[in-house]
């Protein structure tokens, strides 16, 4: 995800450069939306005036695409996860010794595992690709 960088996510990246001239190395996918991770102080020039960036890139893509803040480290997780996941909510997120456990409501935890355990696999290549831990969802 974030750690593989492939052709199309190069094109991606590159897409979201020559549109709002912020560089990043940070893209991924979670529930088939284009998510940018860009430095906190250049999140508002990647959102351009009036969320015109993002416009323009669904209009390129034909996808979602959603800009969130670059974590800085482990006391980012929990606000990064929840950009990420967003508009499904959890309680919690606690770090353990080898891994990240996700307290979900029993609403949302079928939400945040996804279907096949889609979306459960994609947050946990995330986290492992920006914290080089795993997730569990309880």
């Amino acid at each position: 995800m974030a750690g593989i960088i492939t052709m199309q996510k190069m094109r991606y990246i590159n897409s979201l450069s020559r549109v709002s001239k912020i560089n990043t190395s940070k893209c991924f996918t979670y529930n088939n939306v284009i998510i940018f991770a860009v430095p906190k102080f250049a999140l508002a020039k990647a959102l351009g005036p009036g969320a015109k960036n993002i416009k323009k890139l669904n209009e390129i893509f034909g996808k979602r695409v959603r800009i969130v803040a670059e974590p800085k480290g482990k006391q980012d997780v929990e606000k990064f996860v929840k950009s990420v996941v967003e508009p499904v909510q959890f309680n919690s997120i606690e770090e353990n010794e080898n891994e990240f456990v996700l307290t979900a409501g029993s609403n949302n935890k079928a939400a945040l595992i996804g279907r096949n355990k889609r979306r459960l696999i994609e947050l946990n290549q995330i986290l492992e690709d920006f914290f080089g831990k795993g997730l569990r969802i309880v």
